[in-house]
């Protein structure tokens, strides 16, 4: 562990999460929130650089990392995960608003915790957010489901091959769709790569992901619809399907806390040209049985984002929309300086 960082246990109202801790609690606090297929071990680097100035604290999300292995329940969206940010912060007594840094799924889970409970929220920074409408099965900017049943998204979605080496626990480079494959050639914008005993650190994250039908990836549907599979109730990926979780009210709630709006250009994951997004895949012939640009087209993740956010402005909020340049989905590893001092000065300019 970085120096400085202490990993702690406590049991909430919810459930039991682990979560690291730096900086003085006398400090404003900043909770930091992870991605999917991870744990807070991708936030070391960010809790040393905020720790002199903030209470810094990362949790292990249920079904992530060393916290408690609970189901989630896809049909309330991420409000499963939202909920229990809230029980931690109750159970840590923190009364003062907090600082909300949210990582891709993470950047979902604070903006939900913000719908619930904006007054409690001193600001928003979204590191590479999910679409506030949702992953998959939507085609335009507004967030249109492609089909009534949201085929195309959910839990069905995920590579098969990729879950059961995550299951069994697999830390090779020689299968594609190894973890350690996923992550450098995902996570990070290619040839980016991490010193050695960091690369184990994030396989070791990524393998602690609970696989099971009410964990990752979730349950699913066989449909008729392209490309065959709808959400089910239950995982995490249902839990970002459009069928189930919708921010774009996000743009209404009172009081507004600034956003800073955090993107790698080279994102291969949240994107409007997304390699995991069954829309692009089909359309570059990945996919067999594409319906075509009319039916379902590539999801604009970034355009959606943009959208919702713009709202959010036009309603009398602010937000800033930064891009951290030859970064893919994780810039807070791949350009740790550029963007620990970009957040930073968010973070300082605000009361």
């Amino acid at each position: 562990m970085v120096h400085g960082i202490v990993k702690k246990r406590v049991e909430t109202g919810r459930l039991l999460t682990s979560y690291l801790e730096a900086g003085n609690s006398a400090h404003q606090p900043v909770l930091l929130v992870h991605g999917n297929v991870s744990s807070n071990l991708f936030w070391e680097e960010t809790l040393g650089k905020l720790s002199p100035s903030y209470w810094v604290l990362a949790p292990d999300l249920r079904g992530y990392g060393e916290s408690e292995e609970k189901e989630v329940d896809a049909t309330r969206g991420v409000r499963d995960w939202a909920d229990d940010l809230r029980a931690l912060v109750t159970a840590l007594q923190i009364e003062a608003p907090i600082h909300l840094v949210g990582w891709s799924l993470g950047g979902g889970v604070v903006m939900q915790y913000a719908i619930d409970y904006p007054e409690s929220v001193a600001s928003l920074t979204l590191i590479n957010p999910v679409s506030p409408f949702g992953f998959g099965g939507t085609k335009d900017e507004i967030g249109t489901p492609c089909y009534s049943n949201f085929a195309g998204s959910g839990g069905g979605t995920a590579n098969p091959e990729f879950v059961d080496l995550l299951k069994s626990g697999d830390r090779s480079v020689e299968k594609p769709n190894s973890p350690l494959n996923v992550m450098n050639h995902y996570y990070f914008k290619a040839p980016f790569t991490v010193a050695a005993e960091r690369e184990e650190k994030f396989v070791t994250s990524m393998l602690l992901t609970k696989v099971g039908e009410a964990l990752y990836p979730g349950t699913f549907d066989i449909c008729e619809e392209w490309p065959g599979v709808a959400p089910g109730p239950k995982g995490f990926n249902n839990a970002i399907a459009p069928m189930y979780f919708n921010l774009s009210s996000i743009a209404g709630i009172e009081p507004k806390p600034p956003i800073l709006w955090l993107r790698g250009a080279e994102d291969s994951i949240v994107s409007d040209c997304s390699l995991f997004d069954l829309g692009f895949l089909g359309q570059q012939g990945y996919v067999p049985g594409w319906p075509g640009e009319d039916v379902f087209p590539p999801q604009p993740m970034v355009k959606q984002t943009r959208f919702v956010l713009e709202n959010y402005k036009r309603n009398g909020g602010s937000y800033e929309e930064y891009v951290v340049e030859q970064a893919g989905h994780s810039p807070h590893i791949e350009k740790p300086v550029e963007v620990h001092e970009k957040i930073l000065q968010f973070l300082q300019s605000r009361p």
